[in-house]
């Protein structure tokens, strides 16, 4: 089966699924800054130059095309769909990794990128060249939103009445404290992503309860969780200040969904959120996008 028969093989098993937008998927004034802004996440061999130069693209086409220069060192792909193994069921079937890669939604998980992604130069390039002729319009470019993915709380799910045959769906009641939830209920388990520097600054926390470790709360493993406060933390070690004010700004812009979702996600069960980070110009940085947000500087990493 050639590549591009498995590629259509996986839009069309995409456009079949009734899947709600993806939590990463942010809305763009156009689909070229889009992918731009989804490859940004990602590290690359030749500075994201197949990137800029296939942007214009649909990001299945631009994926498909760019995936050699992908630094596979660094990336993870898990099929967290099954689609994937569907699409590979031929003859001569598409890797996995591709086939994941390719996916025109975002999936949480299925992407896992270790160490320090930098943006490569050509993707900044080119997305200062966009603000640089957005600012020559009336209003600028458009601020970056995203479409709501909130589910029907958990609260709000009935449980099957008593006596009823137990199915997969069946909820046991649900207590009035959020985090006696099942999936709020804090699972330590081993640090992810193998970085050193990031798992020290987490260990140093004060009052983590489990340093070492990682802990799973709402499907999300925080990097720390001190229970005494009620306070779970996410570490940014990031090595912000090295680059310039416009790069800074567009590297938090970028960063932003996912701290969003991650404090979405520690609400739900009842905690606070905090997110660490190594430099004030890093914290200043959020907090001018979202005050809501409570960011500390780690002075002891």
């Amino acid at each position: 089966m050639p590549h591009r028969t498995c590629i259509a093989l996986i839009l069309l098993l995409s456009a079949c699924a009734t899947t709600e937008p993806s939590l990463g998927e942010l809305e763009t004034p156009n689909p070229r800054i889009a992918n731009l802004q989804r490859a940004a996440q990602y590290p690359w061999t030749d500075d994201g130059h197949c990137v800029v130069r296939e942007a214009s693209n649909e990001w299945p086409v631009l994926a498909e095309r760019c995936y050699h220069a992908l630094d596979h060192d660094r990336v993870k792909f898990r099929d967290v769909t099954g689609r994937c193994a569907v699409a590979s069921a031929g003859a001569v079937a598409v890797g996995v990794g591709l086939c994941v890669f390719v996916a025109p939604e975002m999936i949480f998980g299925a992407i896992i990128v270790t160490g320090v992604v930098v943006v490569a130069v050509a993707i900044q390039e080119e997305w200062d060249a966009y603000e640089r002729s957005g600012s020559r319009e009336s209003g600028g470019p458009k601020p970056l939103t995203r479409p709501s993915t909130e589910k029907e709380p958990i609260a709000n799910r009935k449980p099957k009445p008593e006596g009823s045959t137990l199915g997969p769906d069946w909820l046991p009641p649900i207590s009035s404290e959020p985090w006696e939830r099942p999936e709020c209920r804090p699972i330590p388990g081993p640090p992810r992503g193998g970085n050193d520097p990031h798992n020290e600054c987490a260990n140093k926390i004060p009052g983590n309860d489990f340093p070492g470790l990682n802990v799973l709360v709402n499907g999300k493993h925080f990097d720390a969780l001190a229970l005494a406060a009620r306070t779970l933390w996410e570490v940014k070690t990031d090595k912000f200040d090295i680059h310039s004010p416009r790069s800074q700004a567009f590297f938090a812009k970028v960063k932003l969904p996912e701290i969003r979702r991650e404090a979405r996600l520690a609400k739900e069960c009842g905690y606070n959120f905090v997110v660490g980070v190594k430099s004030a110009a890093h914290k200043a940085a959020l907090e001018k996008l979202d005050e809501s947000l409570v960011i500390v500087v780690m002075d002891w990493c």
